[in-house]
């Protein structure tokens, strides 16, 4: 197994360490992430962003009574969620299939089995299944109590008519 080279350059000459730059990290990290938890206990970070799926940047609202709202979602073969757009953050982890999803803007992100994402926000959007088994969600909606996970397009539409 050969180990991999960093290459650093002083003025002229080049100097070659076969110094293991991944275990290097690993070692000076790993106190912090034991730490942690028990040191039988592994953590894997599904998701880091301060950016949802379009690069919007994340902001919590401040509401007055904070609710976490954890669902399954299941989307057949075919089907949508239809155009919808959510007031505050939501995430999801694709557990199975591959979701496409369609932005009011034209353009359409996918994302395969055991991906997560950060959805869009104050954006309407709509979730297509256009494999041939379930989409399954898990969700995590960062909202407020009492308040809809989600406002469909119509519901707006017909209360401007």
């Amino acid at each position: 197994m050969r180990s991999a080279l960093l290459e650093v350059s002083i003025g002229r000459p080049k100097i070659h360490m076969k110094t293991p730059i991944v275990a290097l990290a690993l070692v000076l990290l790993s106190p912090v992430a034991k730490s942690q938890y028990s040191h039988d206990v592994i953590v894997d970070t599904i998701l880091r962003s301060d950016t949802t799926s379009i690069g919007q940047r994340i902001v919590y609202p401040s509401f007055q009574h904070d609710e976490v709202t954890i669902s399954r979602v299941t989307i057949p073969p075919g089907k949508s969620t239809g155009w919808h757009k959510h007031k505050f953050p939501v995430f999801a982890y694709v557990m199975q299939g591959t979701l496409t999803v369609e932005v009011e803007n034209h353009s359409s992100v996918q994302f395969a089995e055991h991906s997560s994402f950060s959805e869009v926000i104050d954006t309407f959007h709509n979730g297509v299944n256009k494999g041939n088994e379930n989409v399954v969600l898990l969700a995590f909606y960062m909202g407020e109590k009492a308040a809809p996970l989600s406002v469909r397009k119509d519901t707006i539409q017909s209360m401007k008519k």
